[in-house]
């Protein structure tokens, strides 16, 4: 928006020369300039006396009424017209500094929109992000997709991740009815249930992988996760809607927003975040780079239920690392 108001001319013979005044002043210059015209090939005599005497006197009045006009004009723009833009300015420039702040918190920096693959340039704008950041904070479901940005990062950080209770089916079933409807009529829910408690041990792996990326990983286990994933850093926040269940087209990666540090909305999810990471109804669990494989096996039995023995861990940790490369390849973050 600008500060300067279009209404108002600021050349002086702008002013002069439209308004009624200059329309005045250009029939006098016109009717002097007939009358000497007239009277000058005419024989001297009294027609011609008065004609050069209308023609010079309506002259003289034309002068002295244009600079009297001007006079005039610069006086009243400077008493009247330039306080009035002057507080015009600053009015629009307050009302646009307002307007920011309110962009600011309540209005995402990023939109990035539903797509069938990962977005490059969404993972490549998070990624930037948490090179940034000191605490990852993530709210999810399975937690692959954290453990994959953690190994392909360059930086070091704390991980607070609270991740869906493989063990209750009400945890599960709100990703799944999202993914049944984006399987259609085709979609087995016994199948997504299976394949989705796949995914949280495999995701559970790869955060054990991960561990030498992270000083600390505090692990929250619950029943009831939220149904949207939230990934906070630093300095933004993001929002993955997977509870957009009205959208005309459903597609495997849903709408994503991103908002700065200081909006409303980071405030309101890191609050949120840290009341459900802190609640006692979690199963809490704590990996740091001195966890052993043995030492995870028995926190994997603790949250699942199932002992995997290192036969299965290996299995596991094969299907966390075939993800992790599709998931660098689609996502264009290298390897």
């Amino acid at each position: 928006m600008r500060a300067e108001p279009k209404g108002v001319r600021s050349n002086l013979l702008q002013e002069l020369f439209w308004t009624r005044t200059g329309l005045l002043l250009l029939t006098l210059v016109v009717i002097s300039g007939t009358c000497l015209a007239i009277s000058s090939p005419m024989e001297p005599g009294g027609m011609r006396s008065f004609l050069t005497t209308v023609g010079t006197s309506t002259l003289i009045s034309a002068v002295v009424g244009f600079w009297q006009t001007l006079l005039t004009s610069t006086a009243a723009r400077r008493s009247l017209v330039e306080p009035v833009v002057e507080e015009s300015r600053k009015a629009l420039h307050e009302l646009t500094a307002e307007y920011r702040a309110l962009d600011r918190e309540f209005f995402p920096s990023h939109v990035f929109e539903p797509t069938a693959r990962p977005d490059p340039a969404f993972n490549q704008v998070m990624m930037q992000d948490l090179e940034r950041t000191r605490l990852y904070a993530f709210r999810g479901f399975a937690g692959r997709y954290a453990a994959c940005r953690l190994l392909l990062s360059q930086t070091e950080c704390e991980l607070r991740a609270v991740l869906a209770d493989p063990r209750d089916e009400d945890a599960i079933s709100g990703r799944a009815r999202y993914l049944l409807r984006h399987e259609g009529a085709d979609g087995d829910y016994d199948t997504i249930v299976a394949r989705l408690r796949e995914q949280i041990h495999v995701g559970l792996v790869g955060l054990f992988l991960a561990r030498g990326r992270c000083s600390r990983i505090d692990l929250t286990i619950v029943s009831d996760p939220p149904l949207d994933r939230m990934e906070l850093f630093d300095d933004s926040v993001w929002l993955t809607l997977y509870s957009n269940a009205g959208a005309d087209v459903v597609r495997l990666y849903p709408r994503s927003l991103r908002f700065t540090e200081g909006s409303f909305i980071y405030g309101m999810e890191r609050a949120e975040f840290l009341r459900i990471s802190n609640s006692k109804a979690g199963l809490h669990v704590v990996i740091t780079p001195s966890t052993t494989r043995a030492d995870f096996l028995a926190l994997f039995e603790k949250i699942t239920g199932t002992w995997i023995g290192d036969d299965g861990f290996r299995a596991l940790e094969a299907k966390f690392h075939s993800f992790r490369k599709e998931f660098a390849a689609t996502a264009q973050l290298g390897s």
